[in-house]
């Protein structure tokens, strides 16, 4: 089976074991621990087998993206059990699947050589049939080449809850590695494991308190994209672990803070009947190696109401927060924060034609118009996807009219994400913001806050917000820095005042400000014109400031 339909499977694990020796130990552990973990598991509950396995037992195998068989001292006395062996590992051949055994009460080289007491069971059986040679051969070779798999042997593992804790805890990293990570190389996340790598680097530290992690970037940079994919790699390192999604959003909900915390404890404790008494399950939870991501923070209230404080977990547990306020970090002390960065230029590319040409680079061409829109994007992969899904199998034409449209209108999906920043802004804070992205990007910040003091503001912490918030940020040679669809943001904030440009508190296109001064259509609610570029329609002037004040 190719293996891109692995992750299609019915079930996760098919269990192949002699019922007389471990249906009512061993297996019965094992199929628990494995439901425990929501690991779709296939277990055979006849108590009467035939000499031949069932059609639907074919099909379970078949199904399956994992088998595991339990060897232990009777196995090989069972026909049913040898039918199944043979066809699993027809199944590992044809389709991939991954087998492993576990070696229960007896030594993997007497299973591999049929000896000691497990090659006694297979002789007694060998008796019964010994005319029939070529089906006891197939058996010979099918014991020896599943015994020769990497595996687990109960003797070197004791107490058993710990042998069963090692199997459930390499099958669910089986699952993720080999079964559920997308292998269509259509839909693998671009630019993401080196990143995932950095973060594993960041959480493995060594530290006596519990160590949380803070990814911060602007909205559509990939922060829950990176959170997701390095939780779902690590997770089944943890005892409990739980991913609580969109807690800016659930939070706004009714009831949303107390949802939040019950999903919480009921994850970590793997109880969907949790209690409410809150002391109790922290205490239980105050025992155990746990993996929490909270995404899309946007206070500090939030994670006090979830969670309360991370006094009550073990030092091995690890936190991973995303958000886009670099204040709700420090409030919580968290450990280190990670700063999202944009796309590599390749990456970018790669991830915008896998949404506009379904493939991995531009058709030919649109190379060149392709570069336009990385450019526009500047590697923010909500904008590489909204624009790729926007712009697949339209026109060349097309193309020009809405890459031309995107330099004056931001497009409302990407205007939706972003503006979620601006709106956790206070009145001062928007109108620092629309003047940064308005007029000064690029300039001396000591400037900007001259200009800004003498406007009436209070600069010094209104810039400190919008650093925090990832809105801006102050570069090198004390430069301010904001990402273009920011400033685009900005801009169609102001643009949305109205229709007419006279109305609008800032201008700083050329044509609207010539508009303005020529026709004499300025009003009170105008403040503010800068303009840079003097050669336009003869305005010889550097910058051009025009103040006017209500004198009706």
């Amino acid at each position: 089976m190719a293996s891109s339909s692995r992750n299609n499977k019915k079930y996760d694990v098919f269990v192949s074991f002699r019922g007389e020796d471990t249906r009512d130990n061993f297996t019965s552990h094992l199929y628990s621990a494995l439901c425990r973990q929501n690991i779709q598991t296939f277990i055979d509950h006849q108590l009467n087998r035939g000499d031949e396995i069932s059609e639907s037992l074919v099909n379970a195998i078949e199904a399956s993206a994992i088998s595991v068989i339990v060897f232990s001292e009777g196995y090989a006395s069972s026909r049913w059990c040898l039918h199944e062996l043979v066809k699993i590992l027809e199944c590992k051949k044809d389709y991939a699947q991954t087998v492993i055994p576990v070696f229960y009460g007896v030594d993997p080289s007497d299973v591999r050589n049929q000896t000691g007491s497990f090659g006694d069971s297979f002789s007694k059986l060998e008796e019964r049939l010994k005319e029939n040679t070529e089906k006891l051969r197939s058996w010979r070779k099918a014991l020896k080449e599943a015994a020769s798999l990497s595996g687990f042997h109960s003797p070197n593992i004791r107490p058993e809850s710990e042998l069963i804790n090692e199997v459930v805890s390499h099958i669910l990293k089986r699952l993720m590695e080999e079964v559920f990570r997308p292998r269509d190389n259509k839909s693998q996340l671009v630019g993401v494991e080196s990143r995932v790598e950095e973060i594993e680097s960041l959480l493995g530290v060594q530290s006596k308190d519990v160590y949380a992690l803070g990814i911060w970037g602007i909205g559509g940079i990939g922060k829950t994209t990176i959170a997701r994919a390095t939780f779902d790699k690590i997770s089944s390192d943890f005892e409990g672990s739980c991913f609580l999604e969109n807690v800016r959003e659930e939070s706004q909900k009714p009831g949303g803070l107390a949802c939040l915390r019950q999903k919480l404890l009921s994850n970590l404790l793997k109880d969907k009947n949790v209690s409410l008494d809150i002391g109790l399950n922290f205490r239980r939870l105050s025992r155990m190696k746990v993996l929490i991501v909270f995404d899309d923070v946007t206070c500090f209230s939030q994670l006090e109401s979830i969670i309360g404080s991370l006094d009550w977990l073990t030092p091995v547990s690890r936190i991973i927060i995303t958000t886009r306020n670099k204040q709700v970090l420090r409030n919580w002390g968290v450990s280190k924060i990670y700063e999202m960065e944009a796309l590599e230029n390749h990456h970018a590319l790669e991830l915008f034609s896998r949404h506009a040409f379904k493939r991995n680079h531009p058709d030919v061409g649109y190379e060149k118009l392709s570069s336009k829109v990385m450019k526009y994007a500047q590697g923010v992969p909500l904008a590489l996807k909204v624009l790729g899904c926007f712009l697949y199998e339209r026109e060349k034409e097309v193309w020009e009219a809405a890459i031309n449209k995107l330099q004056r209108i931001l497009h409302p999906s990407i205007l939706e994400v972003l503006k979620i920043s601006y709106d956790s802004l206070d009145d001062e804070e928007k109108s620092i913001f629309l003047d940064v992205a308005c007029f000064f990007p690029g300039e001396d910040v000591n400037l900007v806050m001259k200009f800004l003091n003498a406007s009436g503001f209070y600069p010094e912490i209104g810039i400190s917000v919008l650093v925090d918030k990832s809105l801006i940020a102050i570069g090198s040679y004390n430069k301010i820095r904001m990402h273009d669809l920011l400033q685009e943001l900005g801009r169609e904030i102001v643009r949305q005042e109205s229709i007419n440009p006279g109305n609008r508190s800032r201008l700083w296109h050329h044509e609207d400000i010539y508009e303005v001064l020529t026709y004499n259509t300025v009003s009170s609610l105008l403040w503010i014109i800068i303009l840079k570029y003097s050669s336009i329609y003869k305005l010889d002037m550097n910058i051009f400031i025009y103040a006017r004040s209500d004198e009706s």
